[in-house]
């Protein structure tokens, strides 16, 4: 990680879970964090909790992914503040298992799922690259955590994936159309997903899955993943990243 210390990583969805876990680590190997998130209370608490030499290094703001405006305005204030966005780790997502495809009065929570899902990656990974060109950096790195549902639609009882599995499809799909535009672009920042099965996280509501023996990753351990990819020497590229916990029948 020598190459990034004291470089910027920006970790959507950052309140909890995957995100808060991926700021922990990234702060404590020398990067400054900036954590993005809508529950600015629980952004404070991570830094509040953090050591004082390594707090100094944790930047928050409030931000909904999905208002291509709020993130217009983050990442000139990150440009302005604090040089720019190295990388990106794009975590920020939404789940909204107690409604289906077809049920009535669902049309919010299809447009969040999309508007966070697809489109939040979209607005800020757009504003990093373009952090980037400016300040003419070539070796950044661009994360999305995408899920085995982008893969699949695995079948799970009693919950309906509705437009989450399709939202990560397009994810899939977006990382590739992603790696062709870089290529393109000749510059040397990669770009990686990394698609976990089961994670225990509040997205995932395990109630309602009491009676199934379904194995659950920790957010540490993706966590540990991007980190894993951030720091693979310039001439790797991981574009695609698969983890399962051990037993997972998905």
């Amino acid at each position: 990680m020598n190459r990034w210390l004291n470089r910027v990583a920006v970790v959507t969805g950052a309140s909890s879970g995957i995100g808060a876990a991926c700021c922990k680590d990234l702060v404590s190997k020398g990067m400054v964090v900036v954590g993005l998130a809508r529950r600015e209370s629980r952004l404070q608490q991570i830094k509040s909790e953090l050591p004082e030499e390594q707090a100094k290094r944790f930047h928050y703001r409030n931000c909904d992914v999905s208002v291509e405006q709020q993130v217009v305005d983050t990442f000139a204030w990150i440009d302005k503040q604090l040089g720019g966005s190295d990388v990106l780790v794009n975590n920020a997502g939404v789940l909204r298992p107690n409604t289906t495809l077809v049920s009535k009065g669902n049309s919010g929570d299809m447009r969040d799922i999309l508007n966070t899902n697809v489109l939040g990656v979209t607005w800020c990974t757009r504003e990093a690259i373009l952090s980037l060109q400016r300040r003419k950096v070539n070796d950044g790195h661009v994360l999305i955590v995408n899920s085995i549902a982008g893969h699949l639609v695995p079948i799970l009882p009693d919950v309906s994936l509705n437009m989450y599995a399709p939202s990560k499809h397009a994810i899939t799909a977006m990382t590739e159309v992603l790696r062709q535009e870089f290529l393109n672009m000749g510059t040397k920042t990669k770009i990686t997903s990394i698609s976990p099965g089961g994670v225990d996280t509040e997205i995932f509501d395990r109630s309602a899955m009491s009676t199934v023996d379904f194995p659950l990753l920790r957010s540490e351990d993706i966590a540990d993943a991007i980190t894993y990819c951030i720091q693979t020497p310039p001439h790797v590229q991981i574009h695609e990243l698969i983890i399962k916990p051990l037993g997972e029948k998905v």
